[in-house]
Parts: C-alpha cells; structure tokens; sequence
C-alpha cells in the first residue's frame, strides 16, 4: 500500500464550515466518530492523510425566537449547519456533509425534520442555500465550473442551474479574491442581494503584516436573469457581508466590521475584542444610513425579525448568543448563524463540537484513486512505513511514531524534555517540536523546537534530531536564533532547513562534521529535498501576505518559481513519485470570513502535479515543453486544471506536431447560457449534451494535430456532460 501526506494548515475552517474540500454525491452514508485504523483501501492506489482544521460535529437547533422550546431539528443529525426557512415556513434549506467529512452538499427537509432530500450533490462545493419567495429557485453558493465561490440558481423543477456572478458584468478580476457571498432574495423575488470580495487585494492582517489573509466584502443586487447588477453598499477598508432584506423590500440590512477584524473575528484569542455593527441602507439608493448597533462585541448574521426589529449573534466574549435591537432578552449560548422564520416566531442555528478527530478517521475522498484520511499535522513516513508527526492537536506538540495504520504509538521527543518549552504557548499552539524528518535508515528524525508562526521573529528555536526510538536526543544548533522545518537528504549525509530573521534564508548542514553552507538569505521556509537528491523544493516569501512554490538545484543554482497567484502557495511536499503537493489560497475564501471560527487560513486548497507557470504568451515555450512531455496538474482537493491564457486557435511552435487549442465561449462571458441559447434542444435535466461540441470539435481536428486542448472542463459522468469554464 502507498501512502502519501499532506499537512494543510487550514485547509478547512471553523464553524462556518465553508470548506475547501472537493464535494461528491454519495448519499446516505453516515460519518464515523472512530478510526478507521488498520483498515486497508481496496481498489485505490493508496492512502493520503491530511488535516482538517475545523468542528467535528455540528447539528441544528430549532427554538423559539425567545429561546424557549429548543429541540434538535433532524433526529439523524450527520453534519449540519447554515440553514434557512423556506418562504411559506414549512421546509427548511441546509447544508450537510453527510456524504462524507469534509463534503458539503445542499438538503431540504420539512419543518419537523422529515422527508429529506438532496437538492444539490455534486463534487463541487455548495452552501447557502435560500428559496426564492414562490418556492420554484433556489440560490445558493457553489464552486463548481472554476473552483471559487460563485452565486448559482437552480430551477426545482427543470434542475436547469444557472452561475450569475461569472459572467463579463459581474465577475472580478480572476488574479485576485472574486467571491460571492450569503444571497438572499428580495420579498417580491425580483431581486437577490449577496456579499463579494471581487476587485479587492490580496491582504495580510497586522496592516498587511500577517501572511493569513483578511477580507474586504462590499454588498451587490443582481436580478435572477442576470441583469441590472449593481452595488449596493462599501465602505473603505470595511467588511460588509450578510445582507438580508426589510420585510417591505425597501432596506437591506448587514453587518459591518474592519477588513483588519476579519481575522480577529475567526481567532479564538481575539474574537471577544473584534467590534462590528449592524447597518441598514435604503435599497433603492444605497443610502439613508442607519446603524442599529453600537459598542463592542462581534455581531454579525442580522435578519429583520418583524418589521421593526433585527435579530443578530455576538460572537466570543461575556455576551456571545443571539441579541435583538429591540429590548428583548438575549439568547445567550454558542450557537452559530441563526435564521428566524418568516413570522419571527422561530429561529434556527447550529451547535457545534471540537473533540479532535482520531487518527486515520476516513475523510470524503475527491480523488477517486486515494483514500483520505484524518492525521495530526506535519505527517511524514518513512521507507518502510512509519509514520512520524507533531501531536499539536491530540497532544501536546511532542513528536511520535506510529505504525502506516496508526497503532503502536511511541514518543520520539518530549516537548519538555529540555526544560525550555513555555507550557501557555504549547496550549496555544505556537510552540512545539515541529517539522518531524525521518533520516534514510530510519534511526534518527530531525525536527525544530521553539517557537514559530509570529513568535518566530521575537524567540528562538533549535534544530533537533532525536533517536526513532525515543532513547536520546542531539541539538544541531546553538538555539540563538531561530531554525527548523529540516528536511533529510537522500542519502542521509545533509539537513536543509530554514533559518528565520534578517539573515535568514535557507541552509544545509553536513551530519558528518556539522558544517552549514548557505542556501539562500531571502525568506524562504519549509525545505523538502526531493526523492532524487536532485532538487530542493520551498516556500518563498514574495510579500508579507504572499507566499510561491518554488525549487532550485541543491547548490542554489536554477531557481524555479512555480506559482505566481497572488495569493499564498505554500506548504508544499513531494510525493514519492516526485510530483508536488502544495496549498494554495488561489481561489478565495467558500464564505465571509468573519464567520469562522479557531483558524487560521480558511481558503487553502491542496493542489497536485508538475506546475507550470502561466503563460503570457502563446510562443511561451515552458507551456509548450509543458504540454510536449504530457505533464497534467490537478488536485486532490478539489481535482483541478491550470488554464493557461492562450488565444482561440493559436498555435504554439517548436512542436513537432501541432495542436488544436479549442475555447468553448458564449460571447457574454458565460458559455453556458450562450450554449443554451444557441441549441436549446441539446439541453437535459441541468447540463447540455456535448455532442455537439465534440462534433465540432471533430470537424476542426486534422490527422497531423498530437494533442486536443480543450479551454473547458468535460465531465465524464451523465455519458457526457459539460461546464464552462470561463
């Protein structure tokens, strides 16, 4: 059996649960609170282990707006939260994960819990969901056709489905965050108002400082046809999301919050600072300012409850629970996103759990060929198959080693063995022995101890390589400055690690001798040397809040960047194939991130393959070697392909053998609906048969041509179904 690791920092979030995983229709299958240990995976290619940085349960709550009569809502809770009423009070929206942890997928039931169904299942992403007025269209938010966030219509009874913001009017600038947020339709149906970051930059908290990415959301209307897409409400380094409508349809109300407390409102040791408002504007003008709010607390999640009144949360501090803007008694509790009924009299929310997963929990998978599975953070195997790790969230940051199945656990290293580790910032997370690295013959494994993320630039922390068996220990450095995240040369001889401050950079130490040469003194961070000896590959640090994937010969020599978002790519890996596993933030936030809770980067997604960089041109010959040696680049979560901008019908030379470049388009930045209305006969329950454009495509194709490359994604299920991807 392979096994391949992964640490994601952040990859998932905290109660939002607005995920980063790809999504899969497979109903009906409970998630498991055990470990799935020792259990081999029949049929795949092997086991990837990766960490989900969120709550491990999450059930809704129906109560009355007073808070009395509270009762769970489904009797067969799996994985529930952000769930509206329906219209006519009698059915309730929500999303679940019930096809598996981490798939987020849509479901309707009735008021008393029963008769569920699935409404939206797919391999993409989907939350959100709110009916319109007549009950006949759902809008809802979903990742698929690109990955981002976008603001998708579904018709229940055709199931047509519709994206409105990735159209010429609406989408964004594509090189930086362009999401779309939270709708909600107007009372008369003829309008739905939502939040997005679209056309705002890539930023770091701490003015810029923080490598975690803040949010700047403005309010936007939009008609379900698509048209008359305007903006409603911004304030300058400002968040404005949650917008939800007067009963009257006149005003819009929402909560308002600095762009700098967006990251405080998700981090535990800040949230009860983070202040925001609730604010309403005039929907016809955008103005007649009202702020119903005043003070501290995190509020957030307003609704009108009555026409007079406003319902919202305050997130964190002495009074966390549900407030109104009238003088009646607040809710206190934990409870997240609450949604009241159209007559106010009930409302509904989610209560969430933070037990750790186990070791090896199963994961929903989204590349069908692997298995995914829970683990502890910075995994790494050796040859044989021990698996090694930092027990940051079942323990106390020591190192361990366990059997590939997660039985016979032993302790490598002891956090506190030296006497120097500060109990308080182990509990926070900050400190630890991280970065475990097993040496070739599996003797030893390398690792820093100190401390790291921000604390990195004021302590100190140590490199470390210890017995596998736990029986001694040796520091590699003097511990006056701060080192770690090693990483074992092939051949055992050599460590490469980064050393953090003004000098800092990458460095490589000979075991024989302890001799360190310098690599780099730019800002570079989490070494890997690949499984050839050949290459090095890293993080380095662009800007404060970007991060590229690059790798250079172990001499320093031949740099090559691999990533150039704009957004951070880090935390990458080789697998034992020498393809690249790296995150990335590249396609934004899946929800407002005020919402979240206890993390970090709630926007990373895990990327797999050999990466190019993007073309500027089509004569850029790294795309055309590229393309020559059949090189592909996906994901894990979700599955992914890098579009490069090349022209329609461009050909790209020094190719023995030319290929037909084929770009699918509707002329109004949104192919699906072009298609439709070019060849409405084509179109079945939601997706057009491709037909058509194979044959087209056919037409075009010439016996000399190598390779089709097709500007689209082709989806193999439905015998042929196919997305835009504008």
């Amino acid at each position: 059996m392979i096994w391949t690791t992964l640490l994601q920092l952040g990859l998932v979030n905290g109660p939002t649960i607005a995920h980063q995983f790809r999504q899969a229709d497979v109903f009906g299958a409970p998630m498991s609170s055990q470990s799935a240990r020792g259990l081999p995976a029949p049929g795949k290619k092997g086991i990837l282990l990766l960490n989900r940085i969120g709550p491990s349960t999450s059930e809704l709550y129906i109560a009355n707006s007073d808070g009395s009569n509270e009762r769970k809502f489904l009797s067969d809770s799996q994985f529930e939260y952000h769930a509206s009423f329906s219209p006519d009070g009698q059915s309730i929206t929500f999303t679940s994960e019930r096809n598996g942890d981490g798939n987020s997928d849509v479901y309707r039931s009735s008021i008393n819990g029963t008769d569920l169904e699935k409404v939206v299942a797919t391999s993409s992403f989907e939350d959100a969901a709110v009916l319109s007025p007549d009950g006949t269209t759902m809008a809802y938010i979903s990742t698929a056709n690109g990955y981002k966030a976008n603001l998708w219509l579904k018709d229940l009874k055709t199931g047509i489905e519709l994206n409105l913001s990735n159209s010429t009017v609406v989408a964004g600038n594509s090189s930086q965050p362009d999401g779309y947020f939270r709708p909600s339709w107007s009372p008369d149906g003829k309008w739905i108002a939502f939040a997005s970051d679209r056309n705002t930059p890539w930023r770091g908290h701490g003015n810029g400082t923080g490598w975690e990415h803040t949010q700047q959301l403005s309010i936007y209307a939009i008609r379900p046809d698509g048209t008359d897409f305007r903006q409603i409400a911004t304030k300058a380094d400002y968040c404005l999301g949650s917008p939800k409508w007067s009963p009257d349809g006149t005003r819009i109300v929402y909560y308002e919050i600095s762009t700098e407390n967006t990251w405080g409102a998700h981090r535990p040791e800040l949230v009860a600072t983070a202040v925001s408002q609730i604010v309403s504007v005039d929907f016809a003008t955008g103005l007649d300012r009202i702020e119903h709010t005043t003070g501290s607390g995190c509020k957030i999640w307003p609704q009108y409850v009555t026409a007079s009144e406003i319902g919202y949360m305050i997130k964190g501090g002495a009074n966390e629970g549900i407030h109104y803007t009238s003088n009646r008694t607040a809710v206190k509790g934990m409870m997240r996103d609450p949604a009241w009924s159209p007559d106010g009299k009930q409302m509904i929310y989610q209560k969430v759990g933070w037990t750790i997963r186990s070791m090896e929990k199963p994961m929903y998978s989204w590349d069908d060929e692997w298995d995914y599975r829970f683990t502890d953070v910075f995994p790494a195997l050796s040859k044989t198959g021990r698996l090694v790790i930092t027990q940051k969230q079942l323990g106390n940051s020591s190192i361990v080693s366990m059997s590939a199945n997660a039985m016979d656990p032993k302790t490598v290293f002891d956090v506190y063995s030296t006497g120097t580790a500060n109990a308080a910032l182990v509990g926070q997370g900050v400190t630890g022995a991280f970065g475990p690295s097993w040496s070739p013959d599996e003797k030893w494994v390398a690792f820093g101890l100190g401390s790291w993320f921000q604390k990195r630039a004021t302590t100190s922390a140590t490199l470390i390589r210890a017995k596998a068996d736990g029986s001694s220990y040796e520091m590699l450095t003097n511990g006056l400055t701060n080192v770690g995240f090693p990483s074992y040369s092939p051949d055992g001889r050599y460590l490469v690690y980064r050393e953090w401050g003004a000098t800092g950079g990458l460095r490589i130490m000979d075991l024989t001798n302890k001799s360190i040469r310098v690599l780099t003194s730019v800002p570079d961070n989490l070494p890997q040397w690949s499984p050839d000896g050949e290459r090095i590959l890293f993080s380095r640090k662009v800007t404060y809040s970007n991060f590229d994937v690059c790798t250079m010969k172990t001499d320093g020599t031949d740099l090559k960047v691999l990533t150039r978002s704009g957004a951070n790519d880090a935390h990458a890996v080789w697998t034992a194939d020498g393809r690249i596993l790296y995150s990335t933030a590249m396609y934004g936030f899946r929800d407002e991130a005020a919402g979240y809770d206890k993390t970090f980067q709630p926007y990373g997604q895990i990327m797999l393959g050999i990466i190019f960089q993007q073309a500027s041109r089509p004569d850029n010959e790294q795309m055309a070697q590229a393309i020559r040696d059949g090189m592909s680049v996906k994901s894990m979560a979700p599955k992914w392909y890098s579009g490069v901008p090349i022209e329609e019908s461009s050909a790209i030379p020094r190719i023995s053998k030319p290929i037909l470049l084929v770009d699918i388009g509707g002329n109004i930045g949104n192919g699906l609906i072009g298609y439709h209305r070019a060849f409405p006969e084509l179109f079945g329950a939601g997706r057009p048969d491709c037909r058509k454009i194979l044959l087209s495509i056919k037409t075009a194709m010439r016996p000399e041509h190598r390779k089709i490359l097709i500007d689209e994604t082709v989806m193999p299920d439905h015998n042929a179904g196919w997305f835009d991807a504008s």
